[in-house]
Order: structure tokens, then sequence, then C-alpha cells
């Protein structure tokens, strides 16, 4: 990652994190109070178990392919991809092949 405090940061997300075998890694690019910006990179065959989120969550694929599953019906997602997974319905994630996401949470 480059960084300049004059100019912001760039980054390259589909290099900011490598793959690790049978895990899941990840690494927040951004916190505030009304959310987080984290880059995740999951090992095939890894995910998030069913869960919920009082807001909305923005998913968007950087590399690979993922299963999402909202509200118990389940949809591929790929590379370049951007996905809304909306607040207060049940959402999982499995990685179909290795595959890696920036996810956006916004509490407001």
């Amino acid at each position: 990652m480059s960084k300049n405090e004059n100019t912001g940061k760039y980054m390259k997300l589909s290099d900011e994190l490598v793959y690790q075998k049978g895990s899941i890694v990840s690494r927040e690019i951004a916190r505030k109070d009304t959310g987080t910006v984290t880059l995740f990179a999951f090992d095939k065959g890894q995910g998030l178990s069913e869960h919920t989120a009082p807001y909305d969550a923005i998913v968007y694929i950087v590399d690979g392919e993922a299963e999402i599953t909202i509200a118990g019906k389940p949809k591929k997602a790929v590379k370049n991809e951007l996905v809304i997974m909306p607040a207060n319905k049940p959402h999982a994630l499995k990685a179909v092949k290795r595959f890696k996401m920036l996810l956006i949470m916004i509490r407001s």
C-alpha cells in the first residue's frame, strides 16, 4: 500500500492479502463510528455461517468465486460483482473457489 498523508491512500486490493490454506484472513482498511471497510481472503471451502446484521452490508468480490446466501436463497458471486445484503436478513458466505472480498458496513 502506498501511503501519503497529503494525498490519501492508494491500494491494489487483490495484493493486500495473501490466501492461507484452510483459513480466512482479514484486514481492516478503515474504521469510523459510522462503519467499517474490511478486506477478506477465504481459502476454498471456508465461509461465514448464517447471521444477521442490523444494517446493510455491501460485498465487492475482488477475486475468485463465492456462494452468498441471503434469506435462504443462494447465488454465485464472482470477481468484480457487488452484492448488497439487506439489514436484518440472514446471510452466509462460502468460498466455491478461493476468493477475496471487500466488506463495507455502514451503520447509519
